[in-house]
């Protein structure tokens, strides 16, 4: 199953960087490591539905959230899209780090992440806002998208963004593990700092698409 999913994101990101319209694939893609995962599990008694499930979710989510990061900088705007992805994740952890620590008293969800609060959450959701509405309103002369949709992509990035964390969260749960690989020492693997990253990288991406 390495190689089907190994071989899903070489495909899909090869398109990536040479289609016009990449997302326009996305389906046939999935539905062919789909069909493809069958066939192994068909063939061969080492694998199950299970193994082909996970493989395709892997892919999607680590290959194709992490290509609309690669979709934004391509875009109209590409730089402060970017810039705004960065800026929402990061100020929304910053913010729910020391709002958690200095008035963190109710647990947030602790059979996945015991020491998340509702104070700290409430406390990103206001981090991300007012740096991407800050954000906007810096950038507004250069792009002339009002800051007041900044402010709704930071509210709502950083909602999204602190269920990508929790997601990963609770992927490691499951899997027994404490972080996604230790290539970073003292961080873990790559996916421990791009988490919430990759769900705020989608909601910019669809609010934009859809709402700009």
């Amino acid at each position: 199953m390495k190689l089907l999913g190994y071989g899903l994101l070489l495909l899909y990101y090869t398109l990536l960087f040479f289609s016009e319209d990449p997302i326009r694939h996305l389906g046939v893609i999935i539905t062919l490591g789909i069909t493809a995962g069958f066939v192994v599990m068909v063939f061969s008694e080492d694998y199950s539905i299970t193994d082909v499930s996970l493989t395709v979710m892997g892919f999607i989510y680590t290959g194709v959230l992490f290509g609309f990061l690669i979709l934004l900088d391509r875009g109209e705007h590409r730089n402060y899209l970017v810039y705004t992805v960065f800026v929402i994740s990061w100020v929304c952890d910053t913010l729910a780090y020391y709002t958690g620590r200095l008035l963190g008293k109710h647990k947030l969800i602790e059979r996945i992440s015991p020491k998340k609060t509702v104070e700290g959450a409430l406390g990103g959701l206001l981090g991300g806002a007012l740096g991407a509405f800050l954000l906007g309103y810096a950038i507004e002369p250069i792009i002339g998208i009002s800051p007041w949709h900044f402010l709704a992509m930071g509210f709502f990035g950083a909602m999204f963004g602190q269920i990508g964390d929790l997601a990963a969260s609770s992927i490691k749960r499951y899997a027994g593990e404490k972080d996604f690989p230790k290539l970073i020492p003292g961080h873990g693997g790559i996916l421990d700092r791009f988490d919430s990253i990759l769900f705020v990288t989608l909601f910019v991406y669809a609010y934009m698409m859809y709402l700009i």
